[in-house]
């Protein structure tokens, strides 16, 4: 992974609640270089009005077409792109590129979302046995994924 001044991040979830709470992690990515991966929705437009992102295929819900499609993005982006870090609270759209991210060797944080305290979600139990660092915001969630690590709330 390349140092703190040239490390390269993809912040990659779905709009709405996701990308807001990948939002709320400012203080981190402001001033790296960075990309974003997320719906061609107003909410992310308007949010990431200034920032570079690329649109992902949607609806995601438990669909195989919108995998294989965000899969062919993931490949095209990413091999593009090139990022040293992938970051993502969900959905759908992380696990295409987690998996293809892994592959070329990129570190991956995932985090579970806020509002699932005593069960898994379908993507951070698709992610958690690839990922570098799976994060929490609950204790209760470590008796989920006993190698999270929980760094309390992030709202």
């Amino acid at each position: 992974m390349g140092n703190k001044e040239n490390l390269k991040i993809c912040l990659v979830g779905s709009s709405g609640g996701h990308l807001t709470h990948l939002y709320m992690l400012e203080p981190f990515w402001k001033d790296k270089n960075r990309f974003w991966v997320t719906f061609d929705k107003e909410d992310a437009k308007s949010l990431l009005k200034s920032e570079k992102v690329y649109p992902c295929y949607y609806p995601t819900n438990r669909s195989l077409k919108a995998l294989i499609k965000n899969t062919i993005i993931a490949w095209k982006v990413l091999r593009k792109e090139k990022p040293d870090l992938i970051i993502s609270s969900g959905a759908a759209v992380a696990v295409p590129f987690f998996y293809i991210g892994k592959l070329m060797k990129a570190k991956l944080i995932y985090i579970e979302v806020f509002d699932r305290i005593d069960k898994p979600t379908l993507t951070g139990k698709l992610v958690y046995p690839i990922v570098d660092k799976f994060i929490v915001q609950w204790e209760e969630q470590k008796k989920v994924y006993p190698k999270a690590i929980n760094l309390g709330s992030i709202f």
